[in-house]
């Protein structure tokens, strides 16, 4: 692996750079992908996903430079999804945005070619097999990471709390405590979903992630992005860049299979 070099998605150290510092980048499970719809699977053996948030404690939003990050305690399987294509639970530790500079792109998943204008990222790990974040981190079966598309429409009551905090954390680098939100007000009421075994969708981009893309998008106001869209790449002492088109194109399929958990 090489060492840690700065990455974002600019023109000089965007996702088309990557690979030169993460080789990983070009493997053969890189996500994200643009799911068809009429090549996926349907498998009557997928279970249903089952979200068990409701003893959840979160502890912070921060602003990571690239996305903004809501941190959740993660010491035991307390909060946690099972079922679905996934053999234990596993735990929740973070969630996190991708998005656009205009409504036409943002998400890092794609339907039929088409983006939408936002993609939630909730992260979860392996607690029953791997003793840390990081070692799943790097295992093909510790991460299952949740995606949920967002598209404009009317407000989002369960999202103000968190557009209402942005602005503690408009600099790359801060950070301020969020207590007692509970993730599960951010999923459709379907939770009918395709998966695939793919990766990170930033560096280190390792090949551990299953994904569990949710097919029901949820809606959010404009003003509501509009927040998202005040967000800064850079510190209080740099040059002010919008945080934005925060995304990684899709990826390669290379033969996976895309499995469904309806019928389409």
């Amino acid at each position: 692996m090489t060492g840690h070099r700065s990455w974002g998605y600019g023109h000089d150290d965007g996702p088309s750079e990557w690979h030169k510092s993460y080789p990983i980048a070009q493997g053969s499970r890189q996500s994200p992908i643009d799911i068809v719809s009429a090549r996926a699977v349907f498998d009557p053996n997928l279970k249903p996903l089952v979200v068990s948030y409701e003893l959840c404690t979160s502890l912070s939003i921060s602003n990571t430079g690239h996305s903004v990050m809501v941190e959740f305690e993660d010491t035991d399987d307390k909060a946690a999804i099972s079922g679905g294509p996934l053999q234990n639970p596993f735990r929740l530790k973070q969630f996190h945005f991708h998005w656009g500079r205009t409504h036409s792109q943002g998400s890092e998943h794609t339907i039929d070619g088409k983006p939408f204008p936002s993609e939630l990222h909730l992260v979860h790990w392996n607690g029953r097999k791997y003793a840390t974040f990081g070692e799943a981190a790097a295992a093909p079966d510790g991460l299952a990471v949740v995606g949920v598309f967002l598209e404009i429409g009317k407000e989002h009551a369960g999202m103000n709390r968190l557009t209402d905090a942005l602005y503690m954390v408009k600099f790359k680098g801060t950070k301020a405590q969020f207590g007692s939100f509970n993730p599960k007000c951010l999923l459709p009421l379907s939770l009918d979903y395709w998966t695939y075994l793919g990766s990170l969708t930033t560096p280190p981009l390792n090949e551990s992630v299953t994904w569990i893309v949710l097919k029901e998008p949820i809606r959010i106001s404009e003003k509501q992005l509009e927040k998202f869209r005040m967000l800064l790449f850079t510190s209080e002492e740099d040059q002010r860049i919008q945080m934005a088109n925060n995304f990684r194109p899709p990826q390669p399929l290379k033969g996976r299979v895309v499995r469904a958990s309806f019928k389409a």
